[in-house]
C-alpha cells in the first residue's frame, strides 16, 4: 500500500469531531501527570463518576475492585470503601450536607451514604427490579443526580426510562417529567443532570446530542444543540459556567449560561492528556477539571 493511501486509511479510522458540533478556543487547563496516587497493586476499572466535595477532595466511582475512592486535590488517596453494594457503577453526587450519593445503573438504584461508606438511604424496587417511566420510587437504568441547596434532588433516569425525577431531601417523590422522543421535553438516553444557582435544570440528552434546560417544575425553557454529545455535566458557580464531557467527540466543552462555547479541551487517544469515552466531569474551586473515562480506565486532572 502506498504511503498516501495508508495515511488516508488511518485518517478515516480515527474518531472525528461530529460535523455539527461547534468548537472554540483551547481551555487553559493542562494535564497534571500521574495525578491519582493509587497503591502499587491497585487499579481502577471503568471510571464512570467523579465529584468534588466542599474541601476540594475528589471522589471517583469506578467498576474496579475498589468502587469508591477519595483523593485530595494533590492526588493522594484518602479513603477507599471496602463494601459497596452496587451492581454497576455510574453517576456519583455529593449533597449539600456532604453525603455521597451513588447511582447503580444496572441495579436500578439511587443510594445515599455518609463519607465513611455507611448506607443511609436506598431508593429502588424490591430485588432491584426496574420500574417504568411512571414509577415514583423505582428506576430503569438511572444515570446521574443533582441537588438544590435545600437538599431536594433530581435523578436522570436514564438508559431505558426517559425522564427526570424530583425528590425532596427525605427521599419523598415530588414529580417527574419526560418521555422517549426527540421533541422539546423528550429525551433519548437521559445521561446526566445539573442545576445552576437560579435553579434551572440542565439535562444531558445524550443520544439526541443536546442539552435541554427546564425550571424546577419541569417546564421546558431552552435547548442547546451545537455543543456535541453531552455525557457528563458540571456547574461552576464561581464562573457561572457549565462544563460538559462530550464522550462521542472525546473532549471537554465549557459553555456560558447562554449556551456560547467558551473553550474546549482534549481529543481522542490512549496516552495521558487524551480521552476515550469521557464519561463524567467535575470542577473544583480552583478551576481544575477532573475527567473520568470508560475506555481508558482512569481519572485525569487538568489544572490552570
Amino acid at each position: 500500500m502506498n504511503q498516501t493511501i495508508l495515511a488516508l486509511s488511518l485518517l478515516a479510522a480515527m474518531p472525528l469531531l461530529a460535523a455539527d458540533a461547534a468548537s472554540g478556543p483551547a481551555l487553559p487547563q493542562k494535564l497534571v501527570p500521574n495525578w491519582a496516587q493509587l497503591p502499587a497493586d491497585w487499579n481502577f476499572g471503568e471510571c464512570t463518576g467523579v465529584e468534588v466535595d466542599a474541601d476540594d477532595n475528589v471522589w471517583v466511582f469506578n467498576r474496579g475492585p475498589h468502587p469508591v475512592i477519595q483523593f485530595d486535590k494533590t492526588g493522594k488517596m484518602l479513603n477507599a470503601w471496602k463494601e459497596v453494594p452496587v451492581t454497576s457503577a455510574h453517576g456519583l453526587g455529593i449533597g449539600p450536607d456532604g453525603n455521597i450519593w451513588l447511582i447503580d445503573v444496572k441495579g436500578h438504584a439511587v443510594m445515599k451514604f455518609n463519607k465513611a461508606g455507611r448506607l443511609l438511604m436506598m431508593i429502588t424496587n424490591a430485588g432491584k427490579q426496574p420500574g417504568n417511566n411512571d414509577t415514583p420510587y423505582a428506576f430503569n437504568e438511572p444515570t446521574g443526580i443533582a441537588f438544590s441547596p435545600n437538599g431536594d434532588f433530581y435523578v436522570s433516569d436514564g438508559y431505558v426510562n426517559s425522564r427526570v425525577v424530583k425528590f425532596n431531601k427525605d427521599g419523598e417523590y415530588i414529580r417527574h417529567w419526560g418521555s422517549k422522543g426527540q421533541g422539546d421535553g423528550q429525551f433519548n438516553l437521559v445521561h446526566d443532570v445539573v442545576l445552576d444557582q437560579q435553579g434551572h435544570v440542565y439535562v444531558a440528552d445524550r443520544t439526541n446530542e443536546r442539552i435541554q434546560i427546564f425550571d424546577g417544575s419541569g417546564k421546558f425553557l431552552n435547548k442547546w444543540t451545537h455543543a456535541g454529545a453531552p455525557w457528563g455535566l458540571a456547574y461552576s458557580a464561581k464562573e457561572s459556567a457549565l462544563y460538559m464531557s462530550d464522550g462521542k467527540n472525546n473532549r471537554v466543552v465549557k459553555l456560558n449560561l447562554n449556551g456560547e462555547i467558551l473553550g474546549t479541551l482534549g481529543s481522542f487517544g490512549k496516552t495521558p492528556g487524551r480521552l476515550d469515552f469521557a464519561h463524567h466531569i467535575a470542577v473544583d474551586s480552583e478551576g481544575s477539571i477532573y475527567v473520568v473515562e470508560i475506555k481508558n480506565w482512569r481519572v485525569q486532572k487538568f489544572a490552570k
